[in-house]
């Protein structure tokens, strides 16, 4: 071994002993003829020392080397000068006294700054991505993902899962997203498709009797980019035979209870908070609510269609979010725009103050009428009312974005806080209004509600799912459902979002067919583990915890890719570009 030590290890009960270190010079220093070097590795740093007065030889093979050289060092352990000492470092009382070095490679001067209080621009991080990695903050993200990932896979294996890995090259099926596709060499003018999720596998798996699956699964899709979306991201994904809803969210509570309290140390309270999608919608106008924070929506429509705010009387519902904030003219001149860039087509207020309500729109409101607002908000002095008139989908989306922008604001998202929920009771589909037909809300292996089968026909609107959504400060973490597992069943709602059976059994023949061989009751989930990691490290963006990520293009600037390939490629692939350049 070229090392005996990490460069993070050695502390005082080390001193007199002779080690082997090898790593990065992360700064090399020149006090009086005297060299000292910062030797890095992942673990940490060591101070070695080239005196000399000690070793003339290893000081003079010392006196060139530059950041980031790679070298390796063998010595003694000794303590510090007094002076020296630096209680920040867990190696901060020793450093070694060299007695022979070793450069192994020599480095250019890295393009970015190994040091996590200087971080680069976007672009170059993502060109010099394996000199970003050598930052010890990515190191320690990245380390902790690790971590995560072994407390998940303890978990599973724990409980009687088995992990099994499903297909890279499957059959492009319509699941909600673009497929990426492969082209197939030996069956020219075929493709495969990247897997969007392993969905219609795992289904499979419980119909071939392994009733407890798992694996960390790479699911990819073709979608625009944000900072909880890559091209490619990694799925805690599950599915479990002969369970409900409840035994399901019950399993994925106990999940979360382990990994936070293995990687975080923290203790998390369970049963987590359930709401409906209805209650959701109703008092945070979003899917995905973020509890750390009260500020619900309150409905004010009965109250102000009796004013003479023409603007109100005119619109289908008039809701209203009360910020515990003395807001300046300024402040909410510059939320009315925020508000309008986001849907809006307005947002009226009042302030609460010692003379009552105060605003331009004050007049249009009798005292009556303002007792009854402060009555049903519960707004008090120095308090803002936010209101926002539309048709009720509107106004959710519009005051359940509003909703989130004041909790950053008025600093109510402590990313040290993790409040957990689960949104139930999904409708089963939804309306596309670009293409005049129904569409799977979630996707189309999510069984309806026992008591709204006979509906499917006649009313899809009123037809809930068996569905779940895990939700963690405001972020979707993961969906799951209890599948359908009769192949008639299937039909039926595939005929609904425009498939028939002729449709259905090209795309999901196979599927339709192991049905008929006896399917168990079963359900999972598809969590997102990138953005668990993320969020549980106070992070938002995703590319923050994954290695090799592509940036907002989809592109990896380090690597190049995508990239054309040789025209001897395409032509064995029996495809040709026809790209307008």
């Amino acid at each position: 071994m070229l090392r005996t030590h990490n460069c993070g290890e050695l502390t005082a009960k080390e001193i007199e002993k002779t080690v082997s270190l090898a790593g990065w010079c992360h700064s090399r220093r020149d006090h009086g003829g005297v060299i000292f070097i910062d030797l890095r590795d992942r673990h940490g740093l060591t101070q070695v020392v080239l005196d000399p007065s000690h070793n003339k030889a290893v000081h003079a093979a010392g006196e060139h080397i530059g950041r980031e050289w790679v070298i390796s060092a063998k010595g003694k352990v000794r303590h510090r000068p007094k002076d020296m000492v630096n209680p920040k470092l867990p190696t901060g009382e020793i450093e070694v006294i060299v007695d022979e070095l070793k450069i192994i490679t020599k480095a250019a001067v890295p393009p970015i700054e190994i040091d996590d209080r200087v971080e680069a621009s976007e672009d170059m991080r993502m060109k010099y991505k394996y000199i970003d990695l050598r930052r010890p903050i990515m190191q320690k993200r990245l380390v902790f993902r690790h971590r995560a990932s072994m407390a998940v896979r303890e978990y599973f294996n724990k409980n009687g899962f088995v992990e099994i890995e499903t297909p890279l090259l499957v059959r492009s099926t319509p699941e909600g997203a673009r497929d990426y596709v492969v082209p197939s060499r030996v069956h020219p003018g075929k493709f495969y498709a990247l897997p969007q999720s392993p969905q219609l596998y795992k289904q499979i798996l419980m119909i071939s009797g392994f009733d407890r699956y798992f694996q960390l699964a790479k699911c990819l899709r073709d979608e625009d980019l944000r900072a909880d979306r890559q091209p490619e991201h990694t799925q805690i994904d599950f599915e479990m035979s002969f369970v409900d809803e409840k035994d399901i969210m019950g399993f994925v509570e106990g999940l979360y209870k382990h990994l936070f309290k293995e990687t975080l140390g923290i203790d998390l309270k369970t049963p987590f908070k359930v709401l409906t999608y209805a209650e959701a919608m109703d008092k945070y106008g979003i899917d995905k609510p973020d509890l750390r924070f009260g500020m619900e929506l309150i409905d004010v429509t009965d109250i102000v269609k009796k004013s003479d705010f023409k603007t109100f009387a005119a619109e289908e519902q008039v809701k209203c979010i009360v910020a515990e904030k003395d807001f300046s003219r300024n402040e909410i001149d510059e939320l009315i725009a925020w508000a309008k860039e986001n849907g809006a087509k307005g947002l009226a207020w009042m302030k609460v103050t010692d003379k009552g309500v105060e605003s331009s729109i004050v007049k249009y409101f009798n005292e009556e009428i303002q007792k009854q607002l402060l009555q049903r908000t519960k707004a008090k002095k120095g308090n803002v009312m936010f209101f926002v008139a539309d048709k009720k989908k509107a106004v959710a989306d519009v005051l359940g974005k509003l909703r989130n922008e004041l909790g950053e604001r008025l600093g109510l998202r402590s990313s040290k806080e993790f409040n957990f929920c689960w949104v139930v009771d999904f409708p089963l589909f939804e309306w596309n209004t670009e293409e005049n037909r129904w569409e799977a809300a979630h996707h189309m292996f999510t069984s309806p509600k026992q008591e709204h089968i006979e509906l499917l026909e006649k009313s899809p609107e009123k037809i809930l799912g068996n569905l779940y959504d895990l939700v963690l400060n405001g972020t979707e973490l993961g969906s799951g459902s209890i599948r359908i597992n009769n192949p008639e069943l299937q039909e039926r709602v595939m005929k609904v979002v425009g498939i028939d059976h002729k449709a259905a059994e090209a795309k999901f023949g196979f599927l339709l067919e192991a049905y008929k061989y006896g399917a168990p009751v079963h359900g999972g989930m598809g969590i997102g583990f990138d953005r668990t990691v993320a969020l549980m490290q106070g992070l938002h963006d995703i590319r923050e915890v994954v290695a090799f990520p592509k940036n907002k293009k989809a592109e990896s600037p380090m690597d190049g890719s995508p990239s054309e390939i040789e025209e001897k490629q395409k032509k064995e692939l029996h495809i040709r570009s026809d790209v307008a350049r």
